[in-house]
């Protein structure tokens, strides 16, 4: 039975999660493994949004930021446990992109950018700002996820670093399946025909408006779930998850893998994500040679990494 294209990249990723660890030297790198895989998590929502639909977010930090705090706050003041505070999250995070891309979502180009850029640093200066609520810069604890004990009562002894890596690798799995769906749905296609021209989607019938917003309102929600994942990983939320550079790192890792592909955004993540990893010895170096990888890759690979290699290895092979 020939594998579709979508199960080729679900089965290399399950692939990828499950085998990885068999090469980790010690606990460390199970850490660095989830961190990769939250990244990832909020990337795809990205070639959501800009892969499939064609629009540019430079504000989708602050919807990692929300649902970090949402862990946070939920559970500290309204005794919401953990785990329904990352959906609490996710909500007011696609009620924010509602409401908030109904406006902007009219702007193009440029304009766009700058204005999901003044979204996510509104974000960034309440979070820091607000002292009483959100701790200011120094940050507000996240309670214990509490799922361990119950895979302990399942017979499952995951140290913590196991524990994330084994949750956000199952995330990270599942947000990517859902992208890969709709990429060959109806709806996907839609968004694909947005990013060709918007003009000649409208004139065979596709609301160009809708679909733009959902991609938006769907991607706040995959940067939210990250955001949450990440928060509870480090128990710590802090306005740095909702800075720019932040944002700035979430469109690098997707234009740098593949904007237009679930797997290049993934492997996008896990290079930049393990970049500062490798040059720990030369930490001065880190900024030196991540602009020197971005710049061969734009000269080099304009489509990014992975679907570049692809498209030379099919070349090659015809």
């Amino acid at each position: 039975m020939k594998l579709s294209s979508t199960q080729i990249t679900l089965l290399v990723l399950a692939l990828a999660i499950a085998l990885c660890p068999i090469f980790f030297p010690s606990g460390y790198y199970f850490r660095v493994g989830a961190l990769i895989f939250v990244n990832g998590l909020a990337v795809t929502g990205i070639v959501i949004l800009t892969g499939y639909a064609g629009q540019i977010s430079l504000g989708h930090a602050g919807f990692a930021g929300i649902g970090a705090y949402a862990c946070a706050l939920a559970p500290l003041h309204w005794g919401i446990p953990p785990v329904l505070a990352v959906v609490l999250g996710a909500l007011v995070s696609a009620v924010i992109a509602y409401l908030v891309g109904r406006p902007i979502l009219r702007l193009k180009g440029y304009y766009l950018g700058v204005a999901t850029l003044g979204f996510g640093i509104l974000v960034s200066m309440v979070l820091s700002n607000e002292r009483e609520l959100t701790g200011g810069p120094d940050g507000i604890r996240v309670p214990e996820l509490g799922l361990r004990d119950v895979l302990e009562s399942w017979g499952l002894d995951l140290t913590g670093g196991q524990f994330w890596y084994a949750l956000s690798g199952i995330v990270l799995f599942l947000g990517a399946w859902m992208a890969l769906n709709l990429r060959n749905s109806p709806t996907g296609r839609a968004l694909r025909a947005l990013h060709g021209s918007e003009v000649a989607a409208s004139t065979v019938g596709i609301d160009v408006a809708r679909y733009k917003l959902q991609a938006f309102v769907i991607s706040a929600v995959y940067a939210s779930v990250a955001g949450s994942l990440l928060a509870l990983q480090n128990r710590l939320a802090t306005p740095d998850i909702a800075g720019f550079m932040h944002s700035i790192e979430f469109v690098t890792m997707a234009v740098l893998g593949g904007v237009g592909s679930v797997m290049g955004a993934i492997l996008g993540a896990a290079i930049l994500t393990l970049l500062p990893q490798v040059l720990t010895a030369a930490a001065e170096y880190q900024q030196l040679v991540l602009g020197l990888v971005m710049v061969l890759v734009m000269i080099l690979m304009r489509e990014g990494l992975l679907p570049s290699i692809l498209r030379r290895v099919r070349r090659a092979g015809s």
